[in-house]
This record gives structure tokens, C-alpha cells and sequence, in this order.
């Protein structure tokens, strides 16, 4: 047998969005290993940003922290000139930011009518600008070097619906036609775009919080529309995401991989 690695990324520099916690720290620490030749950490909080960087330079490999908002498109392009100036340029985008951005909450309250309208703003800033300006600033970087990777995390809300978070699930479903359309676009320059379309993922937290979690009567009404009876796991995100931006995917694009325990909503 082959000892090659499948998932190996060929030394390209990667940027992960909203890598400072939770599914975007396992993301981009398992691209580290395997590797990438470098990991831009992002997150809107410094100090989650700096604390993954430094994760990532304990196991050998160069990283950098840079911490913006993925709705300043400024910022993000001072982020790419400092990643290039340490690491390289980015050919590996994971846009991974989401639900209700800096300062929000994802908790649905209210029908859509009854919501007021700048409410709306955070959710498009950034689960659908935050995805436009991402890609806008990195992907020069991919079209110059002839390869890369983008792989964009959605949510089952795009594709199925979810009460009282309509302007969300609508943010969520236009930036997978977002990756379908740009993967048309970036084709001939060895450039994939993929999304991952997640269900419930539960944070990491002690083992102890998390028996008390799923012990909880919401939880078991929530899991029995699972086939497989648990919630996502930071891990389950980070190896389908590794697989996706490493060379065993290169003849794959423009897809939108739900990854959800097969989820079925409930009407």
C-alpha cells in the first residue's frame, strides 16, 4: 500500500475564516497536518485568533493570526498582504464565519414580518458578504498561482428552510449559489469551490457538559430526526473540509456536501 497522504495540500497556504473556536479551530489545525505550508487563523476576537496561530506553530508549521470582520472588505485586504508577506500568498480559502457575526445571536424568535429590518444586516454581512469579499480579495492569489481551493461553509437552513431565521437560511442558500456560480467561473485555473452544509454542531465543552446537554428532553426530541443519533462534531467539519481542499478532490466543484448525520426537518 501507498504510505502517500491522500489529504495532503501541497504545501499551499491556507486562510480559514472564524478559526478562532469550535469547528474553525479543528479546521485549521487539521490543515496544518496536513501539510499546508502555512495557516492564516481569522476570527473578529484577537486573542481566539492569536491562541490558534500558536497551536498551529507548536506543531511545526508557520501561521499567523489576523483578526478582522469578514464584512470589512478593507481589512480583509490588508489581511492578504500580511499573509503573503509571512506565509506566502492564500490558495486555500475556508470561509467558515457565520451565523450572526460579531456581536449577534443566532436564536430564532420571531416570524419575518414580524422581525424589524435591520435585523437583516447582520445576517448578510456576514454569512453572504462575508463570503463575496473573502473570495474577492483571495482568489487573484489562486488565478496568478493556478490552483487553489475554496470551500464555503452553509447550513441545512439554506437548503431546507428554518422557521423564524428566513433571512438567515436566505444569506445561507445564496452563498451556495454563490460557490456553484464562481466554480464556473475559476474551472480553468485548477480552482474548486465547494460548500459543506452543516446541521446542528454541538460547541466543544467538558465531557461532563456535554452528557448534561444531550440528557436534555430538547436534545432527544431534536436527535430523533437523526439518523445517525448525535450532534456534528468540530471534527466531523474539519475532515470533510481537509479532504476538500486537498489534492484527492481535485476533480470536484460546484457541489454542496450536507453534512448532518442525515438530518430530516421536521414541517
Amino acid at each position: 500500500m501507498s504510505d502517500k497522504d491522500l489529504l495532503d495540500l501541497g504545501g499551499q497556504v491556507a486562510i480559514v475564516t472564524g478559526a478562532g473556536q469550535n469547528a474553525g479551530r479543528a479546521t485549521a489545525l487539521e490543515l496544518a497536518r496536513h501539510n499546508a505550508g502555512g495557516v492564516a487563523v481569522n476570527d473578529f476576537v484577537a486573542e481566539r485568533a492569536e491562541a490558534v496561530a500558536a497551536e498551529i506553530e507548536a506543531i511545526g508549521v508557520p501561521a499567523i493570526a489576523v483578526p478582522f470582520d469578514v464584512g470589512d472588505l478593507d481589512a480583509i485586504k490588508a489581511a492578504d498582504a500580511a499573509i503573503t508577506a509571512k506565509l506566502g500568498p492564500a490558495t486555500i480559502l475556508v470561509n467558515n464565519a457565520g451565523m450572526a457575526g460579531p456581536g449577534g445571536s443566532l436564536r430564532p424568535t420571531r416570524n419575518f414580518w414580524e422581525e424589524d429590518p435591520s435585523a437583516w444586516e447582520r445576517y448578510l454581512r456576514t454569512n453572504l458578504y462575508g463570503v463575496y469579499n473573502c473570495c474577492y480579495a483571495f482568489i487573484p492569489n489562486m488565478v496568478e498561482a493556478r490552483r487553489g481551493r475554496i470551500v464555503t461553509i452553509v447550513s441545512d437552513s439554506g437548503r431546507t428552510g428554518e422557521p423564524k431565521l428566513a433571512v438567515y437560511a436566505s444569506a445561507k442558500a445564496g452563498a451556495q449559489g454563490f460557490v456553484r456560480s464562481i466554480a464556473k467561473e475559476l474551472g480553468r485555473y485548477n480552482v474548486t469551490c465547494n460548500a459543506v452544509s452543516l446541521s446542528s454542531l454541538i460547541p466543544d465543552m467538558p465531557e461532563e457538559k456535554l452528557a448534561e446537554v444531550m440528557a436534555s428532553d430538547h436534545a432527544k426530541a431534536q436527535l430523533s430526526r437523526y439518523t445517525i443519533r448525535r450532534y456534528g462534531k468540530s471534527a466531523d467539519v474539519a475532515a470533510l473540509v481537509t479532504f476538500l481542499c486537498s489534492q484527492a478532490s481535485e476533480w470536484i466543484t460546484g457541489q454542496t456536501y450536507p453534512l448532518n448525520g442525515g438530518y430530516a426537518p421536521s414541517m
